[in-house]
């Protein structure tokens, strides 16, 4: 199982687990293409493509920094042919950028609104076109969304409304994309963990408490690693869970993933 020579496209590259997804492929000596919108340091938040792309090629990867705003169709077109241009083709997409707000309808501003449903559901449309292309060159191309396995029961809307509207939209890109795309050998396929992860979007929208309760960013990486080496043509379709993911890889142990080993890890949103 290797990514040797493959060329990873990771949206949201600059932190979190979209970083821990390079620097774990990385590790193989994959090509990265590291995408995010800070491109100088930020105040509050550690990471920028740059320095991202320095810890790749110290990881033993191939790196291209590109500042990217997913938004922008135009610009991922641009960041997309270039890729391809500097690596000789892509093999695989990571849809990771997102936004996050979990408020109630009246509590969630229209500008809010807007940025989740373009960030999370259009970014991740728009990307994945653009690399469709390309990936249909590739001999075991993946698509692989950072979101949640569907589940339309009320409880999962109730309370930020619009935030799962976004999310699902994710889903569904992976639920109508591994159809059409299973023709061409394209996998598509959605990660999401079992617990909340620590990252900036859990440091800001939840209690300290839930954070302490989470567990590390390695576990999406390592997941993400395995299904991204997993047969195309057969493994599609799929809403991984990371745990239920490593579990099939024969890992046996998760306490070192916890932030705060032995205490009870708190579940992530949208599943039981």
């Amino acid at each position: 199982m290797s990514l040797r020579g493959k060329t990873i496209f990771i949206t949201g590259a600059t932190r979190g687990i979209g970083r821990e997804i390079a620097l774990r492929c990385a590790r193989d000596g994959a090509n990265i293409v590291v995408t995010g919108k800070t491109s100088e340091p930020h105040p509050r938040l550690a990471g920028t493509i740059h320095s991202v792309a320095r810890e790749v090629e110290a990881a033993g990867g191939a790196a291209l920094p590109v500042q990217l705003d997913v938004r922008d169709a135009d610009a991922v077109s641009d960041a997309v042919t270039q890729a391809a241009a500097a690596f000789g083709g892509l093999d695989c997409l990571v849809n990771n950028a997102s936004a996050i707000a979990l408020t109630g309808t009246l509590d969630t501003p229209v500008k809010r609104l807007d940025l989740m449903l373009a960030v999370n559901l259009r970014g991740t449309f728009i990307c994945s076109q653009a690399c469709i292309p390309h990936l249909r060159k590739a001999a075991n191309p993946h698509i692989l969304t950072l979101s949640p396995p569907l589940d339309m029961r009320p409880r999962w809307f109730k309370d930020h409304v619009a935030y799962t509207m976004a999310k699902y939209g994710m889903s569904m890109c992976t639920l109508g994309m591994a159809e059409e795309l299973r023709a061409y050998g394209i996998a598509v396929n959605s990660l999401w963990p079992r617990t909340t992860i620590a990252t900036a979007a859990i440091e800001v929208n939840f209690p300290e408490a839930i954070l302490k309760t989470s567990r590390k960013p390695a576990i999406m990486a390592d997941a993400a690693y395995a299904i991204l080496n997993r047969d195309s043509r057969s493994a599609t379709g799929n809403f991984y869970i990371d745990e239920a993911v490593l579990r099939e890889e024969g890992v046996t142990g998760f306490d070192h993933y916890a932030v705060t080993p032995g205490a009870k890890l708190y579940p992530d949103l949208f599943l039981d």
